[in-house]
């Protein structure tokens, strides 16, 4: 699903106007980025929890030239853990729905 697919269905099924249903939409998500760039922890109940951590350091290999070590310095990344409800609607997933679903999902080219 994408943005657009979203603020088709909330126009769709509460009236408003999708221009905005996209403001909405776009300064949630801006409050929310903005929020992880100063490292603070997001969470939205019955949705899940968004979190910055620190990956350690490591060594990593170079696949075209194995014998060569490349430096990975640490960094920061953003985890998601889920919502309870959310965890358990997808661990009733079957493989035969989660690829219907990825067939049915739309393509990112324009129609037009």
């Amino acid at each position: 699903m994408t943005k657009r697919n979203l603020v088709i269905r909330i126009s769709n099924e509460t009236d408003l106007a999708q221009q905005q249903v996209l403001e909405v939409i776009q300064k949630t998500l801006d409050y929310i980025a903005g929020a992880l760039a100063r490292g603070e922890k997001v969470e939205l109940r019955n949705f899940g929890v968004f979190e910055v951590k620190v990956r350690k350091a490591r060594v990593g290999r170079n696949p075209n030239n194995p014998g060569t070590d490349v430096p990975i310095p640490q960094r920061a990344v953003v985890k998601f853990k889920p919502g309870k409800e959310m965890r358990e609607d997808v661990l009733k997933l079957t493989p035969e729905a989660i690829a219907a679903a990825n067939a049915n999902a739309p393509t990112t080219e324009d129609p037009t």
